[in-house]
């Protein structure tokens, strides 16, 4: 019985002679093998775009959420920067700075980063100028933060909204 199976699979699997002399049917065999190797091509860069779509979907999920947080952590800093000398003592207020860093390292374990601006060129990629204003900055250059902006593997995901100086000197009158 074995020797009878085999002889069938090896009937199946053979190449007839005739097919062999016929330039017909090697063209259209080539013409097959052509198709499956651009067709696993083009399936090999699909499963690599869909993974490559997907992490990049699980990495940037939670940018929603990132913002909110990230309007939290400004609240913190806008109500520490209240605080005066003396009140920087009291158990609450270092208990609420402890909370604010924190809140930053957790963020930045998730890769989110406050973008430093102030003193620097401003830069449309990083900066949204709401102002020039007159300051002891050279033109062009950062001289007031009005909103914290942030990136998120290295992509900005809020842009620092600043006021760039315009090269004039602040006027000081002294009474």
């Amino acid at each position: 019985m074995q020797s009878q199976k085999e002889e069938q699979v090896k009937a199946k699997t053979k190449i007839e002679p005739e097919a062999e002399e016929k330039p017909e049917a090697a063209v259209e065999i080539i013409d097959f093998k052509d198709r499956y190797l651009r067709t696993m091509a083009e399936f090999e860069n699909y499963r690599k775009r869909t993974n490559a779509e997907k992490a990049d979907w699980i990495r940037h999920a939670t940018k929603e959420l990132a913002l909110h947080i990230c309007d939290v952590l400004d609240n913190f800093e806008r109500a520490l920067l209240q605080a005066n000398a003396e009140d920087l003592k009291t158990p609450f207020i270092e208990g609420m700075i402890l909370i604010e860093k924190q809140l930053a390292t957790a963020l930045e374990k998730e890769g989110i980063k406050k973008i430093e601006a102030l003193g620097r060129e401003f830069d449309p990629e990083y900066h949204e100028a709401l102002a020039h204003i007159p300051s002891d900055y050279e033109e062009n250059i950062v001289a007031a933060i009005i909103q914290n902006g942030y990136t998120m593997h290295d992509k900005v995901i809020r842009p620092v909204r600043v006021a760039v100086s315009n090269g004039n000197k602040m006027n000081t009158q002294e009474d």
